[in-house]
């Protein structure tokens, strides 16, 4: 009787729903010719088995087992028939905090979700639902990762940075050069020689990584890297050795963190799912361009990114330190994720209690020391004199540079056409000023998470038990938090290339890779890898790839499912996209048709300039917004804190077996979607309970 009077009142005209069962009990308990059907309808009585028509008992709506989208909420435990209190109906309202539905924009109503246009032409998810249905889904990532090379050979034999244009040449030469530079001279001269022909300038990881291709290419033909004499040569073999470098090193580092996050961060999601977010990934229009077009080694960077992010969501914080070391020594331009990772580590620190968080501390300083100190140790005695050192530090931090070279989408370029920097102030005054707006500009990011490090932090009773915990429960701010960081650097620090804009791409990519079509965060994603190509291009056009940007860009879009030339919705995202499209399909046809005049040369390159800078300038404070939101998601309205700390689990009374008890007492999950969560919900659950 319970459930049926929590049946949903309907209207008499409507007839309830039955079924037909049929039971033996009640058949031998009427006799033939007493039949309750025979006697209401007066036919006469016939020996057959009597069918009931009963009612369907249905729970209300609040109690049903099925997935509630409209509220947001798992399913409530099918075994639970009680009556929801006016605090849990409330707490069941509100969004659960897993990495996947963080994705979905919150202001739009929550319905069931019909499949639109634009999700059922995508060509991912219709090549991967082929794949499935024909019962191949074993085959999605091997093919997947084959077509990506494909794709990336495809690139590759095209033109390249600085081809037939002696006597510097471009980007390939530099890469081949620090080859051949590594592979002759000691360490000690690495950041020394020449430095007017390309100079080393990426720390040291860069130069072991080319020690070693120069050794496998001397190995093979030694002329293309001989010292001195080898300068720009574009020989058929050394153009196809440099390429498959690019090639190999993404098989070794940056496609396998790709498979990692797929199946960690949407671990708990789809197959399909995961699937569709790899193919995303894979496809990057810009990351392709740059690395298999231009020539460079950003996708290794990038990669040990990466695996620190999958690192820190199987609690493998420690190896995720050293691949983030790995990454900054391999390109200092990683340090534009610096800010967002350092804080997030610390404020775990916080979040394990006095005792467990000094541990780790120290543990996490003495790892990050010793991984520096072994990467530079042949800069530093016994194995070098001690100035040294001094050689890459200069290299790695050109501050002499100025403050930008090239037109490049940032804030000092942009504001440069109206305010000429460089002749009213000089370059130190510069240099603090572009560093305190950088710092004002992640300052955000860090509040947040020292905040959540602080709410969240594990009480004195539970420290015992904090090495259990594996992830924290604020891991879903990082990658808002290195969004926010990587643009700011890019927006307002000092020396910033066109390429760097590949930094605020990779979280923006990893938050689009699972988000829903209908949400903001794919129509951010979509507009700033879009944009993000289209500032590239005077560096695409001045390499001869622009059959390859063309290509790269249409066939990215219909991958992820994505029309810019659809109708746009009433929404300021909409809106913004068309107008920024449509401004850069007039600069295209412009730059075709006309020749800029003598005295503005520039003037195609810093239009797209002021077309691409207030896109990134409203991406990085849409960054801020969305940051503010998860961190309010994670940490608002919810169960009773204890001692003025919020606690990490739902109370001891709550079955950790049972997601609907689970919302219905309160508690909020803090799963980021991998395959472990349910194991660490009942971890989370009896620290909790102690």
């Amino acid at each position: 009787m319970d459930e049926l009077s929590a049946l949903a009142p309907e209207p008499s005209r409507r007839r309830i729903t039955r079924i037909r069962t049929s039971s033996t009990g009640l058949r031998s308990a009427y006799p033939p010719s007493a039949s309750p059907v025979s006697a209401r309808t007066g036919s006469p009585s016939v020996s057959r088995p009597v069918e009931i028509l009963a009612p369907t008992p249905r729970r209300h709506l609040i109690d049903s087992s099925a997935s509630q989208h409209w509220l947001r909420t798992p399913p409530h435990s099918p075994v639970s028939s009680r009556c929801p209190s006016p605090a849990s109906t409330a707490a069941s309202h509100r969004p659960p905090t897993t990495f996947s539905t963080l994705f979905e924009e919150g202001e739009h109503p929550r319905v069931q979700r019909t499949k639109t246009h634009t999700e059922d032409t995508g060509m991912a998810k219709r090549w991967v639902r082929s794949m499935h249905k024909r019962n191949l889904r074993a085959w999605v990532v091997p093919t997947a990762v084959l077509a990506a090379v494909l794709v990336k050979t495809a690139l590759g034999l095209g033109p390249y940075s600085g081809e037939g244009t002696p006597p510097m040449y471009g980007d390939y030469e530099a890469q081949r050069h620090w080859m051949e530079l590594t592979l002759h001279l000691p360490f000690r001269q690495w950041y020394t020689y020449d430095l007017q022909y390309w100079g080393l300038d990426y720390p040291p990881l860069t130069a072991y990584v080319s020690w070693l291709c120069g050794a496998v290419g001397a190995w093979i033909e030694p002329s293309w890297f001989a010292l001195g004499t080898s300068r720009g040569i574009e020989t058929q073999g050394s153009r196809v050795f440099m390429r498959m470098t690019v090639i190999v090193l993404d098989l070794l580092v940056y496609i396998p963190a790709l498979v990692m996050f797929a199946r960690t961060w949407q671990g708990t999601r789809s197959m399909r799912t995961q699937h569709v977010a790899l193919l995303t990934l894979l496809f990057q229009p810009a990351l392709l361009l740059i690395d298999s077009g231009h020539f460079q080694y950003n996708s290794v960077m990038l990669g040990f990114t990466l695996l620190a992010l999958n690192f820190f969501a199987t609690g493998h914080d420690l190896l995720g330190a050293i691949c983030f070391v790995l990454s900054l020594a391999f390109k200092q331009m990683a340090l534009y994720y610096a800010p967002a990772i350092g804080t997030y580590l610390v404020a775990k620190c916080i979040f394990l209690g006095r005792t467990k968080g000094t541990t780790f501390f120290i543990h996490l300083a003495s790892v990050t020391l010793a991984t520096f100190v072994f990467l530079f140790l042949p800069f530093l005695p016994p194995f070098s004199p001690v100035t040294t050192i001094r050689g890459p530090i200069t290299r790695i931090f050109p501050f002499a540079r100025g403050l930008f070279e090239d037109k490049v989408a940032n804030f000092w370029c942009a504001s440069n056409v109206v305010f000429k920097w460089k002749t009213w102030a000089s370059s130190a005054s510069l240099i603090r000023l572009s560093t305190a707006m950088t710092a004002l500009g992640f300052l955000p990011s860090v509040l947040m998470l020292f905040k959540a490090g602080w709410k969240f932090r594990i009480q004195p009773s539970n420290e015992a038990r904090a090495a259990e915990t594996r992830h924290t429960p604020f891991l879903p701010l990082l990658p808002f938090a290195m969004l926010t960081s990587s643009m700011s650097f890019f927006l307002f620090s000092f020396q910033v290339h066109e390429k760097t804009i590949l930094l605020p791409l990779l979280p923006v990519t990893l938050l689009l890779s699972g988000a829903h079509v209908d949400s903001a965060v794919y129509s951010w994603g979509v507009l700033v890898n879009n944009v993000a190509v289209f500032s590239m291009w005077p560096l695409l056009k001045r390499d001869g790839l622009g059959i390859q940007y063309l290509a790269t860009l249409v066939f990215w879009n219909r991958l992820v499912g994505y029309n810019p030339f659809q109708a746009p919705k009433k929404s300021f995202t909409h809106i913004l996209s068309a107008a920024v499209y449509t401004a850069a399909i007039i600069l295209h046809l412009l730059e075709m048709a006309v020749t800029p005049p003598a005295r503005y040369p520039d003037l195609y390159p810093v239009l797209n300039v002021l077309i691409s800078t207030p896109v990134f300038a409203l991406t990085w404070l849409w960054s801020i917004k969305k940051g503010l939101e998860v961190g309010w998601a994670l940490g608002g309205p919810g169960p009773a804190k204890a001692n003025g700390v919020r606690p990490l689990s739902p109370p001891p009374s709550a079955s950790a077996g049972a997601e609907g008890s689970f919302r219905q007492t309160g508690g909020r999950s803090a799963s980021l979607g991998f395959a472990q969560a349910r194991r660490r919900t009942r971890t989370a659950s009896s620290v909790g309970g102690d």
